[in-house]
């Protein structure tokens, strides 16, 4: 195995990660538009989760997870 090559739990990781930070973003600039500024619990839900999300996923592929051991 590879140091980039991805597991079927790696891919759905990644999947969800990705997922995580659209609907992040979409948050975001609905919020924007509307003209708040500041975090609503709905931003700090959405970014926690994609926090978590991406804890699960290697550094390499774009998450935040260092040791893959």
């Amino acid at each position: 195995m590879g140091l980039f090559k991805k597991t079927a739990e790696g891919k759905t990781a990644i999947a969800d990660m990705r997922a995580a930070d659209r609907r992040l973003n979409a948050n975001s600039d609905r919020e924007r538009r509307a003209g708040v500024r500041d975090e609503t619990p709905e931003y700090q839900r959405l970014n926690t989760a994609a926090n978590e999300a991406a804890a699960k996923v290697s550094f390499w592929h774009g998450g935040t997870k260092r040791n893959t051991r």
